[in-house]
């Protein structure tokens, strides 16, 4: 009697507190693999990746042709020519790691294009739920594509000013 009772009061509560907020659930990363401007960014992300990468390789194999070629004649060539030989490795090498940074580094080259060809599809899916928001009626949004995080929430939802009133009030 005491669990069917119990179970009444969680059921009745659940359902006050479900009609107080309305709140839905989605998966960004669903939506954006069904959206073909998505699946085409993303397949010109991996084209240009992939050159990049290979362009990189391929300097990276040149300064270790160098090094081999430096570590077979070292015997031979003057204190002179070692250290103009060892700058040039140095050199190109700091060069490659340059490239690969400008590539793909924080703010590179890479990034640059994600924000120009994944952006306005992000764009596309925030307005579409912020639309959706609005002719529903939800306070909230939880986006569960890698973890549940909040996507969209109702600025009347937003307590921070109440907190710190209270904070402020001591």
């Amino acid at each position: 009697m005491k669990k069917l009772f119990l179970s009444i009061v969680l059921i009745a509560s659940s359902t006050i507190f479900a009609s107080a907020q309305r709140y839905c659930t989605i998966d960004s990363k669903y939506i954006l693999e069904k959206v073909p401007d998505y699946k085409n960014a993303q397949t010109t992300l991996d084209a240009l990746s992939k050159n990049w990468q290979s362009e990189i390789d391929d300097k990276m194999q040149d300064v270790d042709k160098m090094y081999k070629s430096y570590q077979a004649e070292r015997a031979m060539l003057s204190d002179e020519m070692r250290k103009k030989r060892e700058d040039e490795i140095v050199a190109k090498e700091k060069a490659v790691k340059e490239l690969q940074k400008q590539r793909f580094g924080y703010e590179g080259d890479l990034f640059k294009k994600r924000q120009e060809l994944v952006k306005p599809v992000q764009d596309k899916v925030y307005n579409a739920v912020q639309k959706m928001v609005q002719q529903k009626g939800y306070d909230l949004v939880l986006d569960k594509a890698g973890g549940v995080t909040l996507f969209y929430a109702d600025t009347k939802l937003d307590k921070s000013d109440e907190v710190l009133k209270i904070i402020n009030a001591k």
